[in-house]
């Protein structure tokens, strides 16, 4: 993926990774000009998988994200570990020429700005291409080219407009999915365009404009939605009221009034569901041991089921099913998932600085390499946090950071 003439940031980049193996986008430089969510996501993935990812923030308090209030609020610390931060007037003369020589420095440039915003500065592709033919330019807006090229756009646009709020709520309550989908998505998007053209690359040499979009994506996302829309006579229904592919595939009660998710997908998940729950006159009906003939009586083997579950707890249910192999889960809220007995023993959680001394426990991406996760290694940035390097000095060098400490005292809450 690595191409020759590597930057200086190769060897501090592999140092993080441990002695087993350098990580897999060390060498690579990427400097992002970006804010909200989309493509600081895309720069977070590359900054995780150990590219040198220099987050370019204005001068003065930095990127507005990080005093966003209410739902907001976690943003800057989900999407900005890894990074480093330089505070640049892009549009002022002064500041012009430091981030024209750091864009001449680098693999990768990553905008999620408004159309035109970038090109109206003086930071068009073809602009910077021509001062630096390898340059990889990724562009992440609304919408890939096209009528709606111009349009502004927001994850809750896209949403109402590409069909994933209407599947999402009730009929006649259009909703957003309850987080950023397209955002995140898009930005992931992003990332696979910019590894794809890095491979390229290292076979012509030369760089290209990357684009990746949050309506394109929505479309993505309800393809099988679009794909049964043609199939079926029926017209679509939401989520909430859709049509029953199974009779158990909901959610229920447990004896305190719990919520809990039980399913049962197959012939043999439904007998051992009745097993296990000792639904008995269930189990022996006939008409009930193919799926067509279960869906068809779904309301009375919801009610005998609900009347089995509300004589356990939540625990016995989990256990029950989890022995079986039956689908099962409580209805956590995120909140739930900082102390989730999984994430927390399988080190999926990294505490993460911020820069006013607090932490917050924040996923890290769900991959591992030969059994290894993509730790934290930068806390995230304070604004202009290596101002004395990418600007000040501009030296090019990488700051001499101390590496977080992954022990698990680092890497999960206590």
């Amino acid at each position: 993926m690595i191409d020759e003439d590597p930057h200086t940031s190769t060897e501090a980049a592999a140092a993080d990774a441990g002695p087993s193996q350098p990580l897999p986008l060390a060498g690579v430089r990427v400097v992002e000009f970006s804010h909200m969510v989309m493509g600081p996501s895309c720069g977070m993935i590359l900054a995780d998988l150990g590219a040198e990812v220099i987050k370019v923030e204005p001068r003065g308090a930095g990127d507005k994200t990080r005093y966003l209030p209410g739902s907001g609020s976690g943003l800057f610390p989900a999407f900005n570990r890894n990074k480093l931060s330089v505070q640049l007037d892009i549009a002022e003369a002064a500041d012009r020429e430091v981030a024209l020589t750091l864009i001449d420095s680098a693999d990768v440039l990553l905008e999620n700005f408004r159309v035109g915003k970038m090109e109206s500065m003086g930071y068009g592709y073809g602009e910077l291409a021509a001062r630096n033919p390898r340059l990889i330019y990724a562009s992440l807006k609304g919408f890939l080219p096209g009528p709606y090229g111009q349009r502004t756009a927001l994850d809750e646009v896209v949403q109402m407009l590409g069909g994933l709020a209407f599947m999402t709520g009730p009929p006649g309550q259009p909703l957003r999915a309850g987080a950023s989908v397209n955002d995140i998505m898009g930005g992931m998007f992003g990332v696979i365009g910019i590894l794809s053209a890095l491979r390229v690359r290292e076979q012509t040499g030369r760089g290209q404009l990357v684009n990746s979009a949050l309506f394109e994506n929505n479309a993505f996302l309800v393809g099988t939605h679009m794909a049964q829309a043609q199939l079926s006579e029926e017209p679509l229904r939401p989520m909430p009221t859709r049509r029953a592919t199974w009779a158990v595939y909901d959610i229920f009660l447990d004896r305190d009034g719990s919520q809990v998710f039980v399913a049962a997908v197959s012939d043999g998940q439904w007998r051992d569901l009745c097993d296990e729950f000792g639904l008995t006159d269930l189990a022996e009906d006939p008409a009930l041991e193919h799926n067509q003939g279960r869906v068809d009586q779904r309301e009375r083997i919801h009610a005998e089921l609900q009347a089995a579950l509300s004589r356990l707890s939540l625990a016995e249910i989990e256990e029950k099913c989890t022995r079986r192999g039956l689908p099962v889960a409580p209805v956590n809220t995120p909140a739930d998932l900082t102390s989730d007995p999984h994430l927390v023993a399988s080190g999926a959680l990294a505490a993460t600085g911020l820069p006013d001394g607090e932490s917050v426990d924040i996923p890290l991406l769900p991959l591992t390499f030969d059994g290894q996760r993509l730790g934290l290694r930068r806390n995230v940035p304070a604004p202009g946090e290596h101002n004395a390097v990418y600007r000040d000095g501009n030296s090019g060098t990488p700051p001499d950071i101390p590496d977080v400490d992954l022990g698990e005292e680092r890497t999960q809450s206590q």
